[in-house]
């Protein structure tokens, strides 16, 4: 069953994190700070709704490298979804062309205090780190045909870009649950 995203309120501030990436080395929020947008999405290698869209995220961080800083992150629990371990991750983003880090939370703490709840999740932040879209990369789902686009992720970079309000309704983004370890679901 799929799950949307939590719509967490515009203008939260992204919370801090340092994570290990794969292929090596560590990331902090502190590390990409600074940039005119910044793009936190959720993702995994296993769920069929990132699957059908990840060379379109590929795309889309091609499009906008030089306006966008762009960081992954893999929240699953491995353990009963190995799938999502960091080879894994690290051949799929071999595979969607993803020129970004790929950073790994083992803990899930990151994904708790993002309040993330499915794969893809998309969370666009300004240049002072504020929440400005959170919701659907396009309306590419497994079982359409619809062309995968980026549409809305697209028009709310753009929006953030100029300075303005990116464009209300923000629609959630739908996908697989995050996979929990047990007690760490968001209550």
């Amino acid at each position: 069953m799929p799950v949307t995203s939590f719509m967490v309120p515009l203008g939260t501030p992204a919370p801090g994190f340092d994570l290990p990436a794969v292929g090596g080395g560590h990331l902090s929020l502190d590390d990409i700070k600074g940039a005119p947008a910044t793009l936190v999405v959720f993702l995994s290698n296993h769920c069929p709704y990132v699957r059908r869209i990840e060379a379109g995220i590929g795309a889309f961080a091609a499009d906008y490298a030089d306006r966008v800083t762009i960081v992954a992150i893999g929240s699953n629990d491995v353990v009963n979804y190995p799938d999502d371990d960091a080879g894994h991750l690290a051949e799929q983003a071999a595979r969607a062309g993803f020129a970004f880090p790929y950073l790994i939370d083992e803990t899930q703490e990151v994904a708790r205090a993002y309040r993330a709840a499915c794969t893809p999740d998309f969370f666009l932040f300004d240049g002072e780190l504020r929440l400005a879209y959170r919701g659907e990369f396009d309306d590419a789902r497994p079982k359409n045909d619809v062309p995968v686009t980026g549409a809305s992720l697209r028009a709310a970079a753009d929006a953030v870009l100029s300075g303005t309000a990116v464009p209300e309704p923000q629609h959630p983004s739908l996908g697989c649950g995050i996979k929990w370890k047990p007690g760490n679901e968001p209550t």
